[in-house]
């Protein structure tokens, strides 16, 4: 067995596709993503007034003050509230963005809300970054389609969870029940 399991090969050449991605460098741009921007699609991942949310690697250090998602095709058709907000890996609220009621949501756009304030990040680990749309028809999301969790100790790639809601993010991820369609989101 090697330091890297069974793999065999140059980890840099495995995952040099990723340099065609276009991130910034985060040590020049501050940020976190939950997938790499390469295979994402236009995924159905939001029900009016359900909350979805997935699971974002934040490191000992990090100060999130917004979270990204990307409309895909269709827009956001008359909504009425919406907002974005980030979870401990418990589950508990941390913060989330202002609700933005009826402000448009166009499609093909990246909407980038501040959180209420600042979270410091005081342990590496993993954290849910959750949004949550009540619409006529909410948008749909740049994203991928992620497998059910098979193996013990494996998590959703993403989740719902909560019904009819509206300005305010609930306090904690309650009864969270596995999607298939996982959005991109990326922390600043």
């Amino acid at each position: 067995m090697t330091p890297l399991g069974a793999f065999r090969g140059n980890p840099r050449n495995d995952l040099g596709y990723l340099n065609s991605a276009g991130r910034p460098d985060p040590e020049a741009i501050f940020h976190r993503a939950n997938l790499p921007r390469v295979g994402l699609d236009d995924v159905a991942a939001l029900a009016s007034g359900v909350m979805t949310s997935v699971p974002i690697y934040l490191e000992d250090g990090d100060t999130v003050t917004s979270l990204t998602f990307i409309s895909g095709a269709t827009a956001a058709g008359t909504p009425t509230n919406y907002w974005f907000a980030l979870y401990s890996g418990a589950g508990a609220l941390l913060k989330q963005s202002a609700d933005q009621t009826t402000a448009a949501w166009a499609a093909d756009t990246a909407k980038t809300l501040a959180l209420t304030a600042p979270v410091s990040v005081t342990k590496s680990g993993l954290y849910y970054a959750a949004v949550m749309v009540t619409a006529t028809t909410p948008p749909t999301l740049v994203g991928t389609v992620g497998a059910k969790p098979v193996l013990t100790g494996e998590g959703n790639l993403a989740q719902s969870s909560g019904s009819t809601l509206t300005t305010t993010a609930p306090a904690t991820i309650a009864s969270p029940a596995f999607k298939r369609q996982t959005p991109l989101v990326l922390a600043t």
